[in-house]
């Protein structure tokens, strides 16, 4: 998952989308010009560790000299300097241009640029209960401030101006649209709306920033406090010593000596249930992980997330727009919620025959195993892989011992890139971190020029929020010669100490796919930061990281990185035949329950203002839920979502976020699976496919139309065959 938590801009004006390309012809990059620059000449400047760049190679954070204390000050005196920056601008009596005004804003709030992108990366990868307190504190006033900027009726005038006049200017594609979106965005927040209602709009901002933030905190809350616990070791028969010793430490952390503990993850099913052989422990764990926020207690979520729907719904209504989904899809590629609903409910009928036709065999399975039950979804994947082995002859237990997370990144990750697109890697020890399990990289281009810094933070700790994603410390930009700072986070699960560092074949495809955002990222190659690199639409983003995928089992690659941790034997052919065999079964419910999911996102946000505030009690929330799962047609009794409400971060932990979004994982494998039919067509991992990736995808960012761009790479428009082909879906699953 790319996430973007916050840039200046994006504070400033919601620069999170792109917009269609300008057909006029290319000029050479833009330069800060005097006339921008002299504008902030009287604003006050800063003190403080963040009140200047950091003197680190790339502008890289300085963890060494950063505390939490710093984070609170620095966010106020930041906001008050950028107010003067926007002051400045709006106030200038020169005639508002493209350069005084669009460029003004776009460099407008650096401090708060860099306060923010470090803090935000500390609550996602390692935060404590002094950083959570600050962002509690400071999200609503952060959203103020936008508010403020985003709707000031002299500053859009400025815009206004430049915008109606845009045809008569000298503008190449870049710099059109940069103005394109400023105004859009601005329009979309609220510019154009009557005084009366711009209050109203601020209002539902700032109670939806405190909302979301603190669904946030309690859902993290809620994990953690609904971990399993264990009086036995007997009770974790089929666990391996590693785990059973990760828990037993696990227990010791949390004054549980001489007990086991199985902390929870952020997704309904748990990692560790296939492998319990106790299937009263296994609904333990499971029911532990599908109710962790809907206890009636305080980490009970359904209230707050009902109040999040409504509020969204009011502020949809400000607009004219009929939900919320139609409202925030505006800067999609799929533009509008039935573009993204159609697409999805071609999957619902061959998905529900799957879940079906699955279900069947995990039954005679059991039977076959001596279980007197049906199959419930504490179960599902243990008689999944009891099928899976036998049906394809696939041990999993077999495969994770050539997988050493070193050689995953290093022989296999960036030899990849490295075949691809010629860059290389250089560890470095000289580059503070936030935390010891992050280890730095520069990259380079093939001529060796620096290219950009990649931070790899890869375990999991109870101080970071589940899931895997790629963020910024530094975005690319040719008019501040920066270059990016890039880092990824996973969630694996660390090695007992001496035991050596494995992961699963899930966690190898989940490094491939967060380095395809930070190659997004690193090939940026545009002249300003809020259109740079992987500030795309939200159902573009994840293509390119999907598409990474690919080359996690590409014969050449996978050889040079799938190498037995005792024996160094390179891992068998047919134990990937198999692996990939067996990769089109069970997607019944590793597809059905990302669909289930995407559906229960829609269904929260195609609420009318009328219909949300109905849903004002914790029944009438799991009512809801229940029903708009059960009008699928799937088998949601075997197969629940991937995300229940009360824990769907994706969508209630931030003012926007995924919301409406959450179909783009589905969207963006579409054009994955049809790009890598593209790859195989035209000769498979080559520097010239890679070079042509590069230019056509990975170095546009967010500067040009999503259909052209993928138009100019592939040839043609996105298909959703190679997708349906590759989970399953067009035949038996066989």
């Amino acid at each position: 998952m790319k996430l973007k938590l916050f840039t200046a801009s994006a504070m400033a004006l919601a620069l999170v989308a792109g917009t269609a390309a300008c057909t006029q012809a290319e000029l050479p990059p833009r330069e800060l010009s005097e006339e921008t620059t002299s504008l902030f000449a009287n604003v006050p400047t800063g003190d403080g560790y963040f009140a200047t760049d950091s003197e680190l190679p790339f502008q890289t954070p300085d963890f060494s000299k950063i505390n939490d204390e710093d984070f609170e000050p620095a966010f106020e005196q930041a906001m008050e300097i950028h107010n003067a920056e926007i002051a400045a601008i709006k106030n200038n009596p020169a005639e508002a241009n493209f350069d005084n005004t669009i460029v003004a804003l776009e460099i407008s709030g650096s401090m708060l640029s860099r306060v923010a992108n470090v803090f935000f990366a500390l609550t996602g990868a390692n935060t404590n209960d002094t950083l959570d307190g600050v962002n509690e504190r400071v999200s609503p006033k952060l959203t103020a401030h936008g508010d403020a900027i985003t709707l000031d009726p002299d500053l859009f005038a400025r815009v206004k101006s430049v915008y109606d006049a845009r045809d008569s200017l000298d503008l190449n594609t870049e710099d059109m649209t940069l103005l394109e979106r400023t105004y859009d965005d601005m329009v979309h927040a609220g510019a154009l709306l009557t005084a009366e209602q711009k209050e109203e709009v601020k209002k539902i901002n700032t109670a939806l920033s405190e909302k979301t933030t603190k669904f946030g905190v309690t859902v993290r809350e809620a994990t953690v406090d609904n971990a399993l616990v264990v009086d036995s070791r007997e009770e974790l028969a089929g666990l391996s010593d590693s785990d059973i010793e990760n828990a037993a430490k696990a227990a010791s952390e949390r004054g549980l000596g001489g007990k086991f503990v199985i902390p929870l993850q952020n997704t309904t099913q748990q990692p560790l249930l296939p492998e319990l052989e106790n299937r009263d422990v296994r609904e333990k764990l499971f029911k532990l992980s599908v109710n962790r926020a809907d206890q009636g207690d305080s980490n009970d979520t359904r209230v707050l997330l009902a109040e999040i729907a409504s509020l969204r719904a009011q502020k949809a209504a400000l607009f004219g727009e009929p939900d919320w989904a139609s409202y925030t899809m505006y800067d999609r590629m799929a533009k509008e919620p039935k573009t993204a609903l159609d697409f999805m409910e071609q999957m619902v009928g061959p998905l529900a025959e799957t879940q079906r036709r699955e279900a069947g065999l995990l039954n005679e399975q059991i039977k076959k195993d001596g279980g007197d039950f049906t199959v419930q979804p504490w179960d599902w994947y243990r008689y999944a892989n009891q099928v899976r082995k036998e049906k394809y002859d696939l041990d999993e237990s077999l495969v994770t011992p050539y997988f050493q997370i070193d050689n995953v990144l290093e022989k296999g990750v960036f030899h990849a890139a490295t075949e691809l697109y010629g860059i290389t890697f250089e560890k470095r020890d000289d580059i503070p971190v936030y935390h010891e399990d992050v280890t730095v990289y520069t990259v380079f281009e093939e001529d060796g020029s620096e290219l950009g810094l990649f931070y790899f933070d890869p375990y999991q700790r109870p101080s970071k929020r589940g899931g895997a994603w790629m963020s910024t410390f530094v975005d690319q930009s040719h008019m501040y010669d920066t270059k990016p700072v890039i880092y990824n986070v996973l969630n694996i699960p660390k090695a007992a100490e001496g035991e050596p560092q494995l992961v699963s074949f899930d966690n190898v495809n989940t490094l491939f796919h967060e380095f395809g955002h930070a190659l997004h990222g690193l090939f940026a190659d545009q002249n300003y930061r809020s259109i740079s690199g992987t500030a795309t639409a939200r159902d573009f983003v994840e293509y390119p990281s999907q598409v990474n995928e690919m080359w996690a089992t590409y014969p050449s690659i996978l050889q040079n990185y799938a190498k037995h941790h005792e024996t160094g034997e390179t891992i068998p052919t047919e134990l990937i035949e198999k692996i990939e065999a067996a990769a089109k079964f069970n997607q019944g419910y590793d597809f059905g329950e990302v669909v289930e999911a995407a559906l229960l996102d829609m269904k929260w946000h195609a609420l009318s203002p009328e219909e949300a505030a109905a849903i004002d009690t914790p029944e009438k929330v799991d009512e809801f839920e229940r029903k708009s799962l059960e009008e699928l047609g799937l088998e949601i009794g075997l197969v629940p979502p991937r995300y229940r409400s009360t824990y769907f971060n994706h969508i209630f932990s931030s003012p926007a976020g995924y919301s409406s979004g959450y179909y783009s994982y589905l969207w963006t494998e579409m054009l994955d699976r049809d790009s890598r039919k593209w790859f195989m067509d035209n000769g498979g991992l080559t520097r010239e496919n890679g070079d042509h990736y590069r230019a056509e995808v990975l170095s546009r960012g967010g500067t040009m139309d999503y259909f052209e761009m993928f138009d100019n790479f592939a040839g043609r428009e996105p298909d959703v065959g190679p997708m349906l082909e590759a989970r399953g879906l067009t035949g038996d699953g066989e």
